[in-house]
């Protein structure tokens, strides 16, 4: 069976729900507006320039879910779902997760965004299998800390190795789908790297090593390269 490997956000979305999701909390009036959209935007910043330290971002994205209950976190999910997330899920994204399924492959969607805002997002795009930062919980409330590796750069691929172990999984024959220059990582792993809307550093890597360039964000794009 091949794996098929999906970066979520800025691959499969268009956009990064990570930072959406910070945005909406601005937006809802639940976090200090100028403070946390200020820091939200210097995270996103670093990020896309390759120099973000995720245990500082994390510390700051995960602080504000210890301020509520499941119930309430559940709620405004929703929310952010439908008003987010829905207008931002690629046709085309969900057309190759499509293709996949009809190769017979076992798709997995690889993230460093926390599982309490990605978890729904994989469940809405019938991706069973997905990795993320996964929040520390006590007494079914957040603590605003992480168990285990963070899935962010190398540590996708600590992480994606005990998945492999714990399922009896092989990476022979393996795609990865990322936009990101953070994932190369991981896309020099796998046999068949993919840039998605790649970001300017991926997108020359990706040319220097004929790897395979798509987008997911052109109606005209076909998909037919499987």
């Amino acid at each position: 069976m091949t794996l098929a490997i999906f970066d979520l956000d800025n691959t499969l979305l268009g956009g990064d729900s990570d930072h959406a999701w910070n945005d909406f909390l601005v937006e809802r009036g639940i976090v200090d507006r100028d403070h946390f959209r200020r820091e939200n935007d210097r995270f996103h910043r670093a990020y896309d320039a390759g120099t973000l330290d995720i245990h500082e971002y994390l510390a700051f994205a995960l602080e504000p879910l210890t301020r509520h209950s499941m119930a309430e976190l559940d709620e405004l999910h929703r929310r952010f779902m439908k008003e987010r997330i829905d207008p931002i899920i690629l046709p085309h994204g969900e057309a190759l997760l499509e293709k996949h399924r009809a190769h017979g492959d076992l798709i997995l969607i690889i993230t460093a965004t926390n599982r309490f805002v990605t978890g729904p997002i994989a469940q809405r795009l019938g991706v069973e299998h997905l990795l993320a930062v996964e929040p520390e919980m006590e007494d079914d409330r957040y603590t605003g800390r992480v168990t285990g590796t963070p899935s962010f750069r190398e540590g996708k691929i600590v992480r994606l190795e005990q998945w492999l172990k714990t399922h009896d999984v092989s990476l022979e024959g393996a795609f990865f789908y990322s936009d990101s220059q953070n994932d190369l990582p991981l896309l020099e792993r796998v046999d068949h790297p993919v840039a998605v809307d790649p970001d300017p550093v991926l997108a020359d890597v990706a040319r220097q090593r004929n790897w395979q360039i798509i987008t997911l964000r052109d109606r005209d794009e076909r998909l037919d390269s499987l």
